[in-house]
């Protein structure tokens, strides 16, 4: 395992913006793992731990806790469980779209719709990853994870997860860290059910098709290159982490006013009624490719925020106030942010 110190940690994150990491520890090899925990093992607090960088910001100051960039690597098929579902374990740092890609390769249907996320395996649980009606939670089995509360590895069941829209008890603490994942997905030659308007179009059929599970991904990958939201899609916006705000949660009254409006109002499988974050920013007045502060915009293809030359975290989060404030003035509606934010 490899450690250097001094590191800066903007090159390891989509956005490209932040200072370095004090110290910073690289994991390919996952029997490495105890090394680094006694590496660490002085330390007051857990480590910050980074995957491929895509849904954080890091500070301009940076990070005065070790950092672990997980970059393991592995998918295996394990054979059927009880209910007949293929049991598939994967490294916490196999990128998502490598996975998605081996298990339509492998004719297992349940995570087709995840195709071009970028980030890690790992981080999937962390805010249950979801998109076009598919989200991790649908397929998760179990984790184990590295409890730096009890010292020790820990097998997780999903429904211990607390797994819910965009968020986990991962979401909300460092306590654990993620190190493989477990996995049930259908053996099947259909995918789910097409339950998105883009997706159904782009593929010209009705609402609740089932496809092909390759040709729901390449459906969702043209949705979302469109958008913008596949990294090497767009080279005036690629510096980007996607979603910057949660989609949220309105209750009826606020989502009748709002479908009166027209706005993309949908249930979600926790049992929520939420608005599109975009169709938000877009109400409150934002064109495609707004600046909003020194190096930030909203992107020139999608209601989103992304970064150019001279951008900072500390830029980064005024754009992000001045959205959220401006969409309350003018919606009535609260954004918060799913960013993870890294370091002092």
């Amino acid at each position: 395992m490899h450690v250097s110190y001094g590191v800066p940690l903007a090159p390891l994150t989509t956005l490209g913006i932040g200072g370095p990491a004090a110290s910073l520890a690289e994991l390919h090899d996952p029997a490495e793992f105890p090394d680094f925990v006694q590496e660490v093992r002085h330390c007051t607090a857990p480590p910050v731990c980074l995957g491929e960088g895509s849904n954080v910001l890091v500070g301009d100051r940076g990070c005065a806790l070790p950092v672990l960039r997980i970059a393991t690597r592995g998918i295996r098929v394990l054979g059927a469980a009880d209910d007949g579902r293929v049991l598939v374990e994967v490294q916490a740092g196999h990128p998502l779209w490598e996975l998605v890609e081996t298990l339509i390769a492998e004719g297992l249907a349940g995570m087709e719709m995840l195709a071009g996320i970028p980030g890690t395996t790992g981080a999937t649980p962390v805010q249950n990853v979801g998109a076009y009606g598919q989200e991790v939670s649908d397929t998760l089995r179990s984790v184990e994870v590295w409890d730096w509360e009890l010292g020790r590895r820990v097998t997780l069941d999903a429904a211990e997860c607390a797994l819910g829209h965009r968020t986990s008890m991962f979401k909300k603490s460092r306590r654990w860290t993620v190190l493989t994942l477990l996995f049930a997905l259908r053996r099947a030659e259909l995918s789910g059910p097409v339950t998105y308007r883009s997706v159904a179009d782009e593929l010209d059929v009705p609402l609740g098709s089932q496809v092909p599970p390759a040709e729901a991904a390449q459906a969702v990958l043209a949705v979302r290159r469109r958008k913008g939201m596949v990294l090497d899609s767009c080279e005036n916006d690629r510096r980007s982490i996607g979603s910057v705000f949660f989609s949220p949660e309105v209750g009826d009254p606020m989502a009748s006013k709002l479908r009166d409006l027209g706005a993309p109002v949908a249930h979600f499988p926790d049992g929520s009624t939420r608005v599109t974050a975009s169709w938000l920013i877009r109400q409150a007045g934002f064109a495609l490719n707004t600046s909003l502060t020194r190096g930030v915009r909203i992107s020139s293809v999608h209601y989103t925020l992304v970064a150019d030359d001279g951008a900072s975290a500390a830029g980064f989060r005024e754009a992000v106030d001045i959205v959220l404030r401006q969409v309350l003035d003018r919606t009535g509606v609260l954004l918060a942010p799913e960013i993870d934010f890294i370091g002092d």
